[in-house]
């Protein structure tokens, strides 16, 4: 089965997807993408864009059909709560404040950060006694910190499958750890950067909001068609998961039919 993807050019150009950088900035290796010039911005070929985000949704669908596992990373702060959002909704996993070196492959010291997180909410929720007033709002700061760091990924159990990112310049470190361990890269490229190490190229533009909700919300949606495509043919109805994919509590029991895989996903 394939996945609809719901845009159109004229969707993608509402959002000013199509407005690349200052032409005296472009990345020659973008050149391919590039339709025009305007007012000495590089203007990006949305034909182009919609053809590769249309194929990269099929790729999203597939893989969530197969309980495949999607990080979303954007750590733009104009937008940093739009990915938490779109990966929230479809029950995957985001970085949206900051990418620590070894976030992949490193694992171990992820893993071991996770646990430490989830030992501070034990204690902070567990109303013990033993501890001193200024020992607990030490604890609550140093969870809040943690939380902001590895919250998105404290379920992922493992390595994703995919890459989704937003902006390639500032997430290079991202993308070099997913290369090194064979973990599949899906970016939105702007004309600025380099498509270098990225396996699925979405030409576009990586810096205004509204064109990162649409890219963000398109690949959640298609992440929902391909989860639900899974329970489907597992003979789960989904008619009895009330409002399946419109609320997070009820996205969490999608998550728990379909995360029969193995959790040690550790690759290579």
């Amino acid at each position: 089965m394939s996945h609809k993807p719901n845009f159109t050019i004229k969707s993608l150009l509402e959002v000013g997807a199509h407005f690349g950088h200052k032409k005296n900035l472009w990345n020659p290796e973008m050149g391919k993408y590039i339709y025009g010039v305007k007012n000495k911005v590089h203007i990006i070929d949305l034909q182009q864009t919609a053809y590769h985000l249309y194929n990269t949704l099929q790729v999203i669908f597939g893989i969530a059909s197969k309980n495949g596992k999607i990080l979303f990373v954007n750590t733009k702060k104009q937008s940093t709560d739009v990915v938490k959002d779109a990966a929230v909704k479809c029950g995957q996993y985001y970085v949206n404040h900051r990418w620590l070196g070894g976030m992949l492959t490193n694992w171990s010291t992820i893993s071991s950060s996770i646990k430490t997180l989830k030992k501070y909410e034990e204690i902070l929720e567990s109303e013990d006694d033993k501890y001193t007033k200024k020992e607990l709002l030490n604890f609550s700061r140093k969870k809040e910190k943690l939380e902001k760091a590895i919250g998105g990924i404290r379920n992922l159990g493992g390595l994703p499958d995919i890459l989704f990112v937003i902006d390639v310049k500032i997430h290079a470190i991202a993308i070099q750890e997913a290369n090194k361990l064979n973990i599949p890269v899906i970016a939105i490229v702007d004309t600025n950067s380099s498509p270098k190490g990225v396996d699925f190229v979405i030409p576009g533009n990586d810096d205004s909001r509204k064109s990162i909700e649409l890219y963000c919300n398109l690949i959640a949606d298609a992440a929902l068609a391909g989860i639900e495509d899974n329970l489907s043919s597992q003979g789960v109805d989904l008619k009895k998961l009330p409002n399946a994919g419109e609320e997070k509590k009820d996205m969490k029991k999608i998550n728990k039919a379909s995360d029969k895989k193995d959790t040690d996903n550790n690759k290579k």
